[in-house]
């Protein structure tokens, strides 16, 4: 089957040419063909995603899953990490155990645990009861309460490095977030394996002239990748465009998606919160943002109109996070390569939307 596009994202770059699919995967790429339309791109990888489509995952069991997964799918999300904030321990575990360990369409790439060892300065929406210090035997136990791929840590805090080690030795990305740390701080985090950052600018040390902290010492390394919410809330326009300024071939795209994404405004719960969505903006009672309703065709939009070309909007919502996340196998559009693809118009429309070659949309 060829999927009659003009133009594929291979390798980060727009490649003229048609794609053929055969039994699931990419069999060729830059096929001649004649009045081929659009662009194909792999499906979209999503490193945080708190809920979709009227589920949370936190409380979510198999068929949740499956109503989110379809729902996701549809918006082009092929891959992505089910997120959980900082929660009491029982829950944690809880949760953990709750998520579905098959390779479904979307894939479930393992859980991210956004918390609870976090900066009690720089809690943004999670509950101070439920926020820890770092303590090796309580990591110790939601690892093996589920498939943890992912955890977001303040770096600055006592005990957090000797995490750090852990997790890069199991091979866990470990990403620095909700932290007050200083950019020495943040650099020795680098230095012991950290590699990423959550949510730039939001839940951190404000950036300054002498004190650049997380966000200023994640923009001036050059092996470190930045995550954003490019939802127009969580980032004014200028710090966004002075992001990707910076950080353009090692930006992600991230939603940091509620269950009432893709849904509408109203009352929706994130693990033990409510949350009130009002024109699309996620706040708590106390008016803290508390997520988003961003999708990532949206997202890859926005960063397409703060002036970055198509190719690397796109790889800001496939590849990278992909390279994040150390998986090879999403992310990806060339020969062998599982067919997840979204194909889009001209104008970054969703047309089509592909898991293992089987049309989910279009």
């Amino acid at each position: 089957m060829r999927l009659g596009v003009e133009a594929a994202l291979v390798g980060g770059r727009l490649l003229s040419g048609d794609v053929e699919i055969a039994d699931g995967r990419i069999s060729a790429v830059g096929l001649n063909g004649h009045n081929g339309r659009g662009i194909a791109a792999p499906g979209f990888v999503d490193l945080q995603v708190n809920g979709f489509g009227g589920v949370d995952f936190f409380s979510a069991d198999a068929d949740a899953y499956r109503r989110a997964g379809e729902a996701l799918l549809r918006t082009g999300v092929t891959a992505y990490q089910p997120t959980f904030i900082s929660s009491p321990e029982d829950s944690l575990t809880e949760a953990l155990r709750e998520m579905p360990r098959n390779g479904a369409a979307p894939h479930v790439l393992g859980a991210h645990l956004e918390g609870p060892f976090i900066a009690p300065e720089r809690l943004g929406t999670h509950p101070v009861s439920a926020r820890r210090d770092p303590d090796r035997e309580l990591l110790e136990r939601l690892l093996g309460a589920g498939r943890v791929t992912h955890v977001t840590l303040a770096p600055e805090l006592p005990g957090a490095l000797e995490l750090v080690e852990l997790l890069r030795a199991r091979g866990i990305t470990v990403s620095c977030g909700h932290s007050n740390a200083t950019a020495d701080q943040a650099h020795e985090a680098f230095a012991h394996g950290a590699r990423t950052v959550t949510h730039l600018f939001n839940a951190m040390r404000p950036f300054a002239a002498r004190e650049p902290g997380l966000a200023g010492a994640a923009l001036a390394s050059s092996n470190v990748t930045v995550q954003v919410i490019l939802d127009g809330v969580h980032l004014a326009e200028d710090t966004a465009r002075l992001v990707w300024s910076a950080a353009a071939e090692r930006m992600a795209l991230v939603t940091d998606a509620v269950a009432g994404a893709g849904v509408g405004d109203g009352t929706y719960r994130l693990a033990s919160i409510d949350v009130e969505i009002t024109d699309g903006v996620v706040r708590r009672s106390d008016k803290t943002l508390a997520g988003s309703t961003v999708t990532m065709i949206d997202a890859v939009r926005n960063l397409v109109a703060l002036g970055a070309s198509v190719e690397a909007a796109l790889s800001a919502a496939t590849e990278v996070p992909a390279r994040i996340a150390g998986r090879s196998d999403v992310g990806r559009l060339e020969p062998g390569a599982e067919a997840d693809v979204v194909v889009l118009s001209g104008e970054l429309e969703l047309a089509r939307v592909l898991a293992a070659g089987e049309d989910v949309l279009g």
